[in-house]
């Protein structure tokens, strides 16, 4: 019987490898983190995975949809499975941390650009600069 993260792989036009599998199953217990962390977790299950199938896998599996990656200023590249929502970034300026903002509202920032030069835009991305409440409480 076909689990759900396979009946994803297949509905995105991949084949659920065993690989792909471990990724999106090691990706469903972490938010915004990057392919060394999710190397080690798939490591765990299945030991002759490279640092390099993961960064493949990790690219297909955005390609397909089934991940976002993120690209904050001064990080490396993040991926997340929370996709297809209208959600954007905070990061935290003191220790890095990143958390989801729903949906922006309000006149600024504007998601709305003045004149798209021809383009049409498919999607926007807002990422926000702060301090978490940890680091506040550090201050």
């Amino acid at each position: 019987m076909e689990t759900t993260l396979e009946s994803a792989l297949h509905d995105a036009g991949l084949r659920a490898t065993a690989g792909r599998v471990a990724v999106l199953e090691a990706m469903e217990s972490m938010a915004h983190t990057d392919a060394e962390r999710v190397f080690r977790a798939v490591s765990e299950v299945l030991p002759t995975t490279s640092i390099q199938s993961v960064h493949n896998i990790l690219a297909d599996l955005t390609t397909a949809g089934l991940l976002r990656r993120i690209e904050p200023a001064g990080s490396a590249a993040l991926y997340e499975r929370r996709i297809g929502d209208n959600h954007h970034h905070i990061v935290c300026t003191g220790c890095g941390a990143i958390g989801d903002v729903d949906c922006v509202v309000g006149e600024a920032p504007c998601l709305t650009p003045s004149s798209a030069g021809g383009f049409t835009v498919q999607t926007a991305e807002v990422t926000f600069w702060g301090l978490c409440p940890s680091c506040q409480n550090a201050a």
